[in-house]
């Protein structure tokens, strides 16, 4: 009942945007009836058979989601990987700290010429935008977290004659894991957003694609409608993503609780 007494502002703003918008009559800015009248036709008025998806949405949404989550679990793999070996070894961590903070500080949409040249352009392309614009989140917390374990865990690990994979597996990373997947969750919104930017600059189809494509054609309502589909993508993935962690982390809840 506290969740749900919580979004009683979702449709109070609704409320206000529809009597605005329709005062204004602007076809810049459509009310939110008209949005959502839009996406149901371009996304979601296809067969049952196929959960209700139009063309438009299997050609948009399921490419979109499969290159953000694509670049994402690149990133991650990289990110943990790279953040373990740099968090397990103080002085290999100092000498590469310069090179993460200016690899952090460069944008990546400032990257995408480059990335075009090296893969021609294509799902290569996109890809290595979107895992160079979320590598750094994960990298980040992992050192942090892989730094910051307790000495009394590796020092019981020794004790128990654990090998370094075994301490690795077993007290390292689960001892890490909170930050890890605190630079997960916050990579997780950057992949969706660079998602979008690789399409709009080199894509073919996408919802970046799309959107691109409403603009060019004057269509006020199917921009915002993309744009609303993008806010709604990012607060499924990043509450599937919130659940998927209080499962794997419910023991640390307990231990901290």
């Amino acid at each position: 009942m506290n969740a749900v007494a919580r979004f009683w502002v979702v449709p109070v703003a609704l409320a206000v945007w529809e009597i605005v918008t329709r005062r204004l009559a602007d076809t810049d800015f459509p009310p939110p009836t008209t949005i959502v009248a839009r996406m149901h036709e371009l996304w979601f008025s296809g067969p049952v058979s196929r959960a209700f998806l139009t063309d438009d949405a299997v050609a948009g949404l399921l490419p979109s989601l499969g290159r953000m989550f694509g670049g994402w679990v690149l990133a991650a793999v990289l990110g943990v990987a790279l953040g373990v070996l740099l968090g397990r070894s103080r002085t290999a961590a100092e000498y590469a700290d310069p090179l993460i903070e200016f690899g952090r500080a460069v944008p990546p949409p400032l990257l995408l010429p480059l990335f075009l040249v090296l893969t021609r352009g294509g799902l290569a392309m996109q890809l290595a935008t979107i895992a160079f614009g979320v590598v750094w989140p994960v990298l980040l917390n992992t050192i942090d977290g892989v730094g910051a374990v307790d000495r009394t865990y590796t020092d019981t690990a020794t004790v128990f004659r654990l090998s370094r994979a075994q301490c690795l597996r077993m007290v390292v990373l689960p001892a890490a894991a909170p930050k890890i997947f605190a630079g997960l969750r916050l990579s997780l919104s950057l992949a969706l957003i660079l998602m979008v930017i690789s399409e709009l600059f080199g894509g073919t189809d996408g919802i970046g694609y799309q959107l691109l494509q409403a603009q060019r054609g004057f269509d006020g309502a199917g921009v915002w409608a993309a744009i609303a589909l993008l806010g709604v993508l990012g607060y499924l993935v990043n509450s599937l993503f919130v659940l998927a962690e209080r499962r794997l982390l419910g023991w640390h809840r307990q231990a901290t609780s």
